[in-house]
């Protein structure tokens, strides 16, 4: 097998891709030399950058053990990337095998392998699609049927690492409100960022020009810009924070003093 021969026809291989980079950050095997490179250029400004992707993927399995254990059943992950170890589906089936759980992507590498990896799973799938389109997301049948949306039970909503992708502030905050208008009571949204501190804004800014120019328009925010996207919603302890403090596992490492400015907050909607 190729180094090329597991991608989608029509996927420009020459094109670095955001769930291929990010794939390729967490260990993973579906990235090409375009997307390495990309990443190489990042990191040489944010050596911190892979470790950052892994702080955040350690949020996300204790956002989603938390959610499993409050009785949530329904989770939607937009922008869920190329499958890893630990997903979505693996964290919340484990602990409540009637778990369903639903992916979005717009990358059709991320779409196909969840496809394999979900095959005979009838309580998860993956449907293309983009999160700046919350109707068409919404109104998909398959995430209808699946998530019961009609019934008003509640969902989590993972954002997970991509909010940082819709630069302009007005959007973010319209998209994440429309979501949140279309989420029954009791449902969660769980939210991660790249983030900033004084001493780290100039050579986290210059990382997200380079990326920026490379690959997508990213716009790094402080804790209040990603707290003021949370209009109706209620803070769970421990609030907005970096994502080695969010509710820290011994199974994920030592909580450093100084994590990196990685944002998470888990919110309820009432």
């Amino acid at each position: 097998m190729t180094d090329q021969a597991w991608i989608p026809e029509g996927v420009d291989p020459e094109r670095p891709s955001i769930a291929r980079i990010y794939d390729f950050y967490l260990g993973g095997s579906h990235n090409l030399p375009a997307d390495r490179e990309a990443a190489r250029e990042v990191v040489e400004i944010s050596p911190e950058l892979p470790d950052i992707m892994r702080e955040n993927r350690a949020f996300m399995r204790r956002a989603v053990r938390h959610l499993s254990k409050a009785g949530i059943l329904n989770f939607l992950d937009l922008g869920s990337g190329i499958p890893t170890v630990g997903n979505v589906h693996e964290i919340a089936q484990a602990a409540d095998p009637r778990s369903r759980i639903v992916y979005v992507d717009n990358d059709p590498v991320a779409v196909a392998h969840s496809r394999e990896i979900l095959h005979g799973n009838e309580r998860a799938l993956i449907v293309p699609g983009d999160l700046r389109d919350p109707q068409a997301i919404l109104g998909d049948p398959e995430v209808n049927r699946l998530l019961l949306l009609g019934l008003g039970e509640p969902i989590a909503l993972l954002m997970s690492a991509v909010l940082h992708f819709v630069p302009d502030d007005d959007e973010a905050t319209a998209l994440v409100a429309a979501y949140r208008e279309a989420l029954p009571p009791g449902s969660y949204l769980v939210l991660s960022h790249a983030g900033t501190r004084e001493e780290s804004a100039e050579r986290f800014d210059r990382a997200a020009d380079r990326y920026s120019r490379t690959v997508a328009p990213m716009k790094v925010r402080t804790l209040d810009q990603v707290a003021a996207l949370l209009e109706g919603f209620e803070l769970v302890d421990p609030g907005i924070v970096y994502a080695a403090h969010w509710r820290p596992d011994p199974e994920d490492g030592a909580v450093p003093l100084r994590p990196h400015p990685q944002i998470c907050v888990v919110a309820r909607k009432e």
